[in-house]
């Protein structure tokens, strides 16, 4: 676990060196803070203190302490309501002494101890609606706050933890309710809303006739079907429009529709010529990142053009290249090959971390554990798949590769934690 932790992070310092280095003496520039990537190398040795502390810390202070660090965390994020810098759209940052703090990022970590703490809880039963209440509230309510801050990418973070409790227990229909609203809001934006509310009516016509003769032994299933019928037309007429109009922002509603391959639906005849241009230059912004991204991943070919000599990541085509579209330096450096053995290596490691989870005897350990798990994939993939144009922009980094001391610190103390409790498997922690 740890080769694995220092060969990403090597990698993610050269990635950033490959796409930031110019014509500095490379020694001078790794020894100054002047630079990204001497800084986060500066991250990465305090990091490396962090995780020989955590390495000698006794397991029973993360669940003694859970609850106090998820009550720092949520301290941090009240504060930067007051004190935050606005970096680039997001309200989320507080700067102090030079240097940046992300709470919702870090927040992530408290979370994840506080849930396993939660759900560690003697004679917990998780089937019971109250108990699942709380555990959702515990990371909503981060998820939040997150979203007041403008951090919408973050806060999504926070529903990978559902996987934590399903694992534990969480009825699966809650999961395949979570996706299959999910789909219909995809679905919302594929296909006009008349129309899809007309298929709703015939598949929902559909199966009542099928199961017509289970509905004669048990009228509560036609009532079933009759209520997610209602519900998914009311979803698909209401509640995906008013998310649209109240809760995003335009420019993420317009990336939502540049991933699906439309054009927003506006009524021009209504609008200035001022806003119609606010409108063209935003849905050229929200396509322009993922083109240049898949240009230049699509530009390394088989192999790769090598590290230092990727014309689109070296001149500055690719956007936030240093952090959200890191990836685009590895797939245009090293081409298809190398960037399945780089995914291999996550994969690697998201399967070692399962594999530690189940092995523990605490159930604190291996929610903990499922918790770090989920976290990962859920960056991963969203920021991968981002930079390749299947799921929308929404910012959020790649773990130990993009740059960032706050997200860098983050993931590191929570693999470390993982490792230390590992260290004491066959204890039971509360």
């Amino acid at each position: 676990m740890v080769l694995l932790y220092m060969v990403l992070v090597i990698m993610g310092i050269a990635s950033i060196f490959a796409t930031t280095y110019r014509d500095e003496a490379v020694i001078k520039g790794f020894l100054s803070l002047n630079t990204d990537y001497s800084r986060q190398l500066i991250y990465f040795i305090l990091c490396l203190v962090i995780g020989s502390v955590i390495l000698l810390t006794d397991s029973k202070f993360f669940t003694a302490t859970a609850n106090l660090f998820y009550g720092f965390g949520i301290v941090l994020l009240l504060l930067v309501f007051p004190f935050h810098t606005d970096v680039k759209g997001t309200e989320s940052i507080i700067r102090f002494s030079g240097f940046q703090l992300q709470p919702a990022e870090l927040c992530k970590l408290f979370a994840n101890l506080a849930l396993a703490k939660y759900l560690s809880i003697p004679d917990m039963n998780f089937k019971k609606l109250r108990a699942q209440v709380i555990a959702a509230a515990i990371v909503l309510f981060p998820a939040l706050m997150a979203i007041m801050q403008s951090e919408t990418g973050l806060a999504l973070v926070y529903f990978s933890f559902f996987l934590v409790m399903y694992r534990e227990g969480m009825p699966s229909a809650i999961l395949l309710i979570a996706f299959s609203l999910a789909l219909l809001a995809v679905l919302t934006l594929l296909i006009n809303k008349d129309v899809l509310a007309v298929l709703l009516t015939v598949v929902a016509a559909l199966s009542i006739n099928e199961l017509k003769l289970q509905i004669k032994r048990n009228r509560r299933l036609l009532y079933t079907i009759i209520v997610i019928w209602i519900v998914a037309v009311g979803f698909q007429r209401f509640a995906v429009p008013y998310i649209f109009s109240n809760v995003l922002k335009p420019y993420q509603v317009q990336r939502i529709y540049a991933t699906v391959g439309k054009d927003m639906e506006v009524d021009e005849s209504t609008m200035s010529e001022e806003d119609i241009k606010k409108m063209e230059d935003r849905k050229k912004a929200s396509t322009y990142n993922v083109k240049q991204s898949k240009i230049a991943i699509g530009s390394g070919g088989f192999l790769g053009k090598g590290l230092m000599k990727g014309t689109q990541t070296r001149y500055d085509f690719v956007p936030e290249q240093r952090t959200d579209f890191i990836f685009c330096t590895i797939g245009e450096g090293f081409g298809f090959m190398g960037s399945i053995v780089f995914l291999g290596l996550y994969l690697f490691l998201l399967l070692r971390i399962i594999t530690m989870a189940e092995r523990q005897r605490s159930l604190f350990s291996r929610a903990y554990a499922y918790g770090v798990a989920s976290v990962l994939f859920f960056h991963i993939f969203i920021n991968i798949g981002m930079t390749i144009g299947i799921v929308p922009v929404i910012g959020i980094p790649l773990p130990f590769m993009s740059y960032g001391g706050t997200s860098l610190v983050t993931f590191t103390a929570m693999l470390f934690i993982l490792i230390r409790l590992d260290a004491d498997r066959q204890m039971i922690l509360r």
